[in-house]
């Protein structure tokens, strides 16, 4: 049984409810902000993660939007992620949907950055087959980095060519983006660590090309019934990639999952 998922300190002061392998399983309340930061350490420089919040029937969206389905518990992870992270990527319809404004974190997640070396926000990325978006949104014009657009190879360049004042443009794929080809693109900015938010075709396009190290999961106490969008949609996957669920968090109702990629022989 390895103590090192949450730490010695955290287990030793706090202790586990329940500890098999390396799984562990624990109050979110009765952790602080550093140990939540370490229980989302990830395990390799190269990492993408996934991050959704689902209904307990498996609805991605509630009234059409996922934020309709989180809590206060689902977003102080939500949070702790995007303080992780190195850029953040976004399908251009969840970006829409959700209201995506400029990337901002608190004063205490860009405390929490300068002190591991990192800029005081990630990078916002936004993956789009057909651009439309407005350049002067607050995401493009507000932005405290320059975002980057990730967008097919194909693409009119009258498309493009508003975005390039306000955004790297990265071209990938002819039709569709290429993913594997814009998350090689990424890391050779030196965009390594990877947290997508969705949505839900493009966690399944990123599932079919074998791009996701993690998936981060919420399931709320909720029946929403038939309609929403399942967390993954689109292109259908040729095979299923195993999971290892590394941790469990309840957060009253609300369980906080935290599943990596497993090996296929397990």
């Amino acid at each position: 049984m390895r103590r090192a998922e949450f730490g010695e300190s955290a287990v030793g002061r706090v202790g586990y409810l329940l500890a098999v392998g390396e799984l562990r399983y624990r109050e979110l309340d009765e952790l602080t902000d550093d140990e939540v930061y370490e229980a989302y350490a990830p395990p390799e420089p190269d990492w993408l993660r996934v991050n959704f919040v689902s209904s307990a029937d498996g609805a991605a969206t509630l009234g059409g939007l996922s934020g309709s389905l989180s809590g206060e518990a689902d977003k102080r992870v939500f949070k702790v992620l995007r303080a992780r992270c190195d850029v953040l990527v976004a399908g251009a319809q969840t970006v829409r949907a959700e209201g995506y404004g400029r990337l901002v974190l608190s004063e205490d997640r860009m405390a929490w950055r300068r002190a591991q070396g990192l800029p005081e926000v990630p990078v916002m990325a936004i993956v789009t087959r057909t651009a439309a978006l407005d350049p002067g949104a607050a995401i493009f014009a507000e932005a405290p980095r320059r975002p980057i657009l990730l967008c097919p190879g194909g693409l009119e360049e009258e498309r493009v060519a508003p975005f390039r004042e306000v955004a790297d443009v990265i071209q990938t794929g002819t039709n569709w983006v290429d993913l594997t080809a814009a998350v090689a693109a990424l890391r050779e900015r030196g965009l390594r660590q990877i947290l997508c938010e969705g949505g839900p075709h493009l966690f399944g396009d990123l599932v079919a090309a074998d791009l996701v190290d993690e998936l981060d999961l919420t399931l709320s106490p909720l029946l929403v019934g038939g309609g929403p969008y399942r967390i993954a949609e689109g292109h259908e996957s040729s095979v299923a990639r195993r999971l290892r669920l590394r941790h469990v968090l309840e957060a009253g109702d609300d369980l906080i999952l935290r599943y990596v990629r497993g090996s296929t022989d397990e």
